[in-house]
């Protein structure tokens, strides 16, 4: 009996475990089934990374901005500073070439070119009309005419062509949110420059072309204050739309350590230089429009003096500064020479101090344009302008001061925690 009853109980026992075993099977076998017919409707997940890039697209935290899109914007920014350039150039060889008033209208989107004789024929009787034809060019010829018309033609779309190659991408990378909050409103800085900087060019041309030189002596020309805006408003723009490009593309490096005072005093003398190479260009503006490179074709003296005695001709004084080509030579010779010195003093102090390792670079493409940028400001002076001199020291102007953007651009971060 003691053997029955053990052995019902054992059988019992191991029902008992058998149907547990069975129900947990049944239980893994529905949410298997489940989880399997659940997965037909619902995509997988990846896993992904705490520190990926989709992690944190995803994540509720502050989203990171795609590199691909900068990229795109910065290459974007650097190409329209590239069109800047080239239109400082273009303007540059327009006004040694004097075309720029050959083309007596203007409109917002532009003119048609001429295409038949006649129109070219109808286009210069409305050049006949102005000053420049009849007290500086009452001889010039049709195809004379067609040349000039072309520079200013060619100078002008090349404007709108910026505005155009600006406005379509801003609107775009706005739109698809590939511009970040500190740079929104730069673009719109940026777009209202180029707007200006349309304007402008057109009522320095305006100038030039009004009734004012009625004497047999004047010289039809447009104003040397608007030139000097003119030009200035594209050195603003092009050396703003350079930072942002470098600032997105290669921004400036930091260093491991805090800076020295030497470093810091190093980079107030930077600032400077870019400061006086700025000065120096516009004032190369009013040296362009009053054709001061023309006369005292001489360096280091003015024809054998070191200071000309018409220096201070024009009454009052402070004219002579703006509107007396003599002043305005000498004053363009001051600031070069200052330029110069600081740009080079630059240059020799960079490798005592310790910088951003690319300040270095910078550093020494400043002081070999400085070098090269007076050599050719010397050389177009002796040889009377020749075109092509004298629109290389234009161009080595802006090169310049690119090359002085970079490096204080470099050195932004230097930063000195006094013990």
């Amino acid at each position: 009996m003691f053997s029955t009853y053990t052995l019902t109980t054992n059988i019992l026992r191991g029902v008992q475990q058998y149907s547990r075993l069975s129900l947990r099977n049944i239980g893994s076998i529905r949410n298997s089934v489940t989880s399997h017919n659940r997965n037909l409707f619902i995509k997988p997940q990846p896993k992904t990374n705490q520190n990926s890039i989709l992690h944190r697209f995803c994540s509720n935290g502050p989203k990171a901005e795609p590199v691909k899109s900068k990229k795109i914007v910065g290459y974007w920014l650097l190409g329209c500073s590239g069109m800047v350039f080239t239109a400082v150039v273009l303007g540059g060889v327009t006004r040694l070439t004097e075309s720029g008033l050959s083309m007596v209208n203007w409109k917002l989107l532009g003119e048609r070119w001429p295409k038949t004789e006649d129109e070219w024929i109808a286009e210069f009787e409305k050049y006949k009309q102005y000053p420049e034809f009849k007290l500086k060019n009452p001889d010039i010829s049709l195809s004379d005419f067609k040349s000039i018309f072309f520079m200013e033609y060619a100078h002008r779309m090349w404007g709108r062509l910026i505005g155009g190659v600006f406005a379509v991408p801003a609107i775009y990378f706005w739109s698809r949110g590939y511009l970040s909050k500190q740079l929104k409103p730069r673009i719109l800085i940026y777009g209202t420059l180029i707007g200006l900087q349309g304007l402008m060019g057109w009522y320095m041309v305006k100038s030039g072309l009004e009734n004012r030189f009625t004497e047999p002596n004047d010289v039809p020309r447009v104003s040397q204050y608007r030139l000097a805006t003119h030009l200035s408003l594209a050195f603003i723009l092009y050396v703003s739309m350079f930072w942002a490009a470098l600032d997105t593309l290669i921004p400036a490096q930091k260093l491991a350590t805090v800076a020295t005072k030497g470093a810091l005093r190093f980079r107030q003398l930077a600032m400077v230089a870019k400061t006086l190479i700025f000065c120096t260009a516009v004032s190369g503006a009013f040296v362009a429009g009053l054709d001061a490179g023309l006369i005292y074709n001489s360096f280091p003296k003015m024809a054998d003096k070191w200071i000309p005695s018409d220096i201070m001709a024009l009454s009052p004084i402070p004219r002579n500064f703006t509107e007396n080509p003599t002043t305005v030579q000498f004053d363009h010779r001051i600031l070069g020479i200052s330029t110069l010195s600081v740009v080079t003093a630059v240059w020799l102090m960079a490798r005592k101090h310790k910088l951003p390792p690319r300040a270095y670079y910078a550093a020494t493409a400043l002081g070999m344009m400085g070098w090269l940028q007076v050599a050719l400001g010397i050389s177009t002076l002796l040889t009377h302008v020749p075109v092509a001199l004298a629109a290389c020291h234009q161009s080595g102007s802006l090169v310049l001061l690119s090359a002085a953007f970079w490096l204080t651009h470099e050195l932004k971060y230097l930063k000195y925690l006094p013990k």
